[in-house]
């Protein structure tokens, strides 16, 4: 039963504006982006929007499960600082991959932003274990990103 329905809107509305401003501010770079050599494995273009889409609610969907789990306020706040250290994190490395074009630099930071996902899916783990599985599709990903970011650094440089 879903306890505050207006609270699980918000919760999803969030990383979804985040990942939409992120797109908004990128997608200039999108044609310089289609015409770098990507590696074996890279998913169709149409595929990223989708899946975004989708970790974004899972996102959303966890951040609610923690607000709503009944744990302390302060457990809480922790993990909700940082899951929102990973959302920021997540729309600069947009920024630094996209818009700058610096690949060494954003695999870096998504390294980076690898570790903060952990982090979160962990604390979130402690608070609700549906909340922290919720996050593990998002690590999965952002660790196959991994591996497009750092091959289009190596092919591209």
């Amino acid at each position: 039963m879903i306890k505050n329905p207006r609270l699980l809107v918000v919760c999803i509305a969030v990383p979804l504006l985040v990942g939409g401003l992120a797109s908004f501010l990128t997608m200039d770079s999108m044609a310089a982006f289609a015409a770098i050599e990507k590696p074996p494995l890279s998913p169709p273009g149409i595929l990223f929007p989708i899946v975004w889409t989708v970790l974004y609610v899972l996102m959303g969907v966890a951040s609610y499960l923690v607000l709503t789990s009944g744990a302390r306020q302060e457990d809480i706040d922790h993990a909700i600082t940082a899951y929102g250290l990973q959302l920021a994190m997540n729309f600069l490395w947009s920024i630094i991959f996209f818009r700058l074009g610096w690949y060494l630099a954003a695999f870096i930071w998504l390294v980076l932003l690898w570790i903060a996902i952990l982090y979160t899916l962990l604390v979130f783990r402690k608070i609700s274990k549906p909340a922290g599985w919720l996050l593990l599709p998002y690590l999965l990903w952002v660790t196959f990103a991994g591996y497009l970011n750092l091959s289009i650094y190596l092919l591209n440089r």
